[in-house]
């Protein structure tokens, strides 16, 4: 192939001295899609991919058991979206979603001894149970064990329930 042979494809020119208008314009749109589609994919992937946040869905230390008194305030752990609650009959590990509607419960209420669901009024008490409001049932609770001294919930076994029973608590 010398300086003046060229190949031709479909009738263009596509390896020569300069290039068409034409080839200029197709390989800036072709590479424009092929840019684009990479993003929307990278996007679409990104998205799509399931990220682990936090220590909710696996097994979470909440601490020491000394720090957990018995009938003391129920101790909230955000990480976890737990409270820890140490009755007589041993721990509990209540979810914090309302079983309502699915609200976030926020801490202990100390002025009232009780859980307020802020979105319509529910209220619970220390062992879950509902004291008032529309919520049908107790806050769930999550498997609770003690090891070595330190109090692990596996936020990954929530468990629903009707009532209380004094079965459900960890006994320590």
């Amino acid at each position: 192939m010398n300086d003046r042979d060229t190949l031709m494809i479909h009738g263009e020119e596509l390896l020569g001295n300069r290039l068409s208008r034409r080839q200029f314009l197709r390989l800036a749109l072709l590479g424009t899609i092929g840019a684009l589609g990479a993003e929307a994919l990278g996007t679409f992937l990104g998205f799509f991919w399931p990220r682990k946040i936090g220590a909710f869905g696996g097994k979470v230390e909440a601490g020491a058991l000394a720090d957990f008194p018995v009938n003391g305030p129920p101790v909230s752990n955000r990480e976890g979206k737990f409270f820890i609650s140490y009755v007589d009959e041993g721990l509990l590990a209540m979810y914090r979603k309302c079983t309502h509607l699915g609200c976030t419960v926020p801490d202990w209420n100390f002025a009232e001894g009780q859980f307020h669901c802020p979105c319509h009024g529910s209220l619970f008490d220390r062992y879950g149970r509902v004291v008032a409001g529309p919520a049908p049932r107790p806050l769930d609770l999550m498997e609770v064990t003690v090891v070595g001294g330190k109090v692990v919930v596996n936020t990954g076994k929530i468990i629903q329930r009707t009532d209380w029973s004094a079965k459900q608590a960890t006994k320590v």
